[in-house]
């Protein structure tokens, strides 16, 4: 059964990060993929939106997904009812079955706040007699995925084998040249493939993404996915 699936990250290369090899293999497997950046991702460091821009189209391609960047503030990423009203408007828009979105154990606050958002707005969506864009749907479920800014040992739910995606992943990394392969990020990009590399090694594998539940999640479901 292919299905809908929507990937909700605060910034542009939050998801291709966190999950960037199991949207390949979700793909590949024949869902349906949306990527939804909240923020444009500006002002940081280095870059521009241009450039950021120009950037996300690049790594859109190679995944092969459809993106939205909604243009919330970056930094200043607040759970409030218009920013759940917009995310809920996508979300009825585009009818998810499964959503993807960061998990709130993390140390930056955009995180922290678009996880709430995401949550929030999945309920925002289902709501009657409200201005909110579209018809009501509730997706059925929230998958978190590994929070990059804190450097725990969190126990995964599950872990999605990715080694047959990880140079394909590292490609679409580094498609990310303002963030990733100035000097002093390119050991950013390097932990991740070893926070990869780790969880690989848990599962008896050489890469693995990991994965955090909520929710009680049917086993039919998650074989769905990967099939």
């Amino acid at each position: 059964m292919n299905m809908k699936i929507i990937c909700i990250g605060a910034h542009p290369d939050d998801v291709e990060l966190a999950m960037g090899g199991t949207v390949l293999k979700l793909v590949d497997s024949g869902h349906e993929i949306l990527l939804l950046d909240i923020t444009n991702g500006e002002p940081t460091p280095f870059g521009s939106e241009e450039i950021r821009n120009i950037e996300s189209k690049k790594a859109s391609k190679l995944l092969g997904v459809e993106r939205i960047t909604l243009n919330l503030p970056n930094r200043y990423l607040m759970d409030t009812i218009e920013a759940r009203k917009e995310i809920a408007g996508v979300l009825r828009e585009f009818r998810p079955e499964i959503i993807f979105t960061h998990f709130d154990y993390d140390a930056h606050p955009d995180h922290i706040s678009a996880s709430s958002l995401t949550v929030a707005s999945r309920f925002y969506s289902k709501l009657t007699k409200s201005d909110i864009k579209g018809e009501p749907f509730f997706p059925k479920k929230i998958i978190y995925y590994f929070p990059n800014h804190i450097h725990l040992n969190l126990l995964p739910s599950f872990c999605v084998d990715i080694s047959a995606y990880i140079e394909k992943k590292e490609e679409v990394l580094k498609t990310y040249e303002s963030q990733f392969l100035k000097p002093g990020k390119v050991q950013f990009l390097e932990e991740n493939f070893e926070i990869n590399r780790y969880y690989g090694i848990r599962i008896g594998k050489l890469f693995a993404e990991p994965f955090y539940l909520k929710e009680t999640l049917d086993a039919d479901l998650l074989i769905s996915l990967f099939k």
